[in-house]
């Protein structure tokens, strides 16, 4: 914990919580009880799994989760989990309902409406585990799955108006921006959900990215700040194929069906752990949507 104790990007002193980075070695980690997930019509990938009649299986659901769960426990990282409440059936994407800063979480508002009472469970967790709250998001929607530490002192918010808003999207902005961040808004098309199914960061100065749909602007932006792009193609994307978490360390939990972003991390000597996650991929979200960095060792 000595090393957590540093310094922020804004100056002051480090909590022994939070994260400065997408990639830092990944301690602690928040996720979701399975138990009572289901496919809703949430968005367009489950939409789309919806319309081709396919099957769900709690049973199957529950068993991949716990793949994933011990998954994390090998590799090291602790694992904490919300309170279920079988009123919030996507809250297993624990990825949403907070955001990890260097100086706290940030407590987000959830668009739809079976998601909005998440901040519930998440706000106890906090205050229950000691873990400082920074800020609550009060303007308009956001969703973490939309929020990309890039790298100390540089975050990216993706905004596609159906889960986070403008307005919430540029309060975020401004209260990092005043801690000297740089923050880019990215406009994303609404069917990819969040900026995550499109853009990972998974090591120091390399991303994985969509780039047929991330857009020029985002891809030459990455690639100015020395980024590596892993190109993803997009029917992968749309099938969660980005959607990766870094365990720090030069390894990455991603997940089974996830082949063309797995064979370059491997090719790069990244170490991927792949549990199969389909119950959720299929469902609307993958790896990087189903946990939340609660403390990663500072990189900056």
């Amino acid at each position: 914990m000595s090393g957590d104790r540093d310094r922020t990007s804004s100056g002051r002193e480090a909590i022994p919580w939070g994260a400065d980075s997408e990639y830092g070695r990944l301690h602690d980690v928040l996720l979701g009880p399975p138990a009572n997930f289901r496919w809703l019509p949430t968005s367009a990938i489950s939409k789309a799994t919806l319309a081709e009649g396919r099957s769900f299986s709690g049973a199957d659901a529950i068993a991949q989760h716990a793949e994933m769960v011990a998954a994390y426990e090998s590799a090291g990282v602790r694992c904490h989990f919300l309170e279920p409440d079988p009123a919030l059936p996507y809250q297993v994407f624990a990825r949403d309902s907070s955001v990890a800063t260097p100086d706290g979480a940030i407590v987000t508002q959830l668009h739809q409406q079976w998601r909005r009472g998440e901040y519930a469970p998440v706000i106890r967790f906090y205050r229950e585990a000691g873990i400082p709250i920074f800020k609550m998001i009060t303007a308009a929607a956001l969703e973490g799955g939309d929020v990309i530490i890039v790298e100390p002192g540089r975050m990216l918010i993706g905004n596609g108006e159906e889960r986070t808003e403008a307005p919430a999207a540029r309060q975020l902005a401004g209260w990092m921006e005043e801690l000297g961040w740089e923050v880019r808004i990215e406009m994303i098309p609404s069917q990819f959900v969040h900026i995550d199914v499109l853009v990972s960061i998974l090591g120091p100065k390399l991303a994985a990215v969509c780039v047929d749909v991330a857009g020029a602007g985002l891809v030459r932006w990455l690639r100015d700040a020395g980024f590596e792009i892993l190109e993803v193609p997009v029917a992968e994307a749309f099938a969660l194929g980005v959607n990766a978490i870094s365990l720090g360390d030069d390894r990455a939990l991603s997940s089974e069906y996830s082949k063309s972003l797995n064979e370059q991390l491997r090719a790069r000597g990244i170490e991927v752990y792949d549990p199969d996650l389909s119950m959720f991929t299929l469902g609307g979200g993958g790896a990087h949507c189903l946990g939340q960095a609660l403390r990663r060792e500072r990189v900056g």
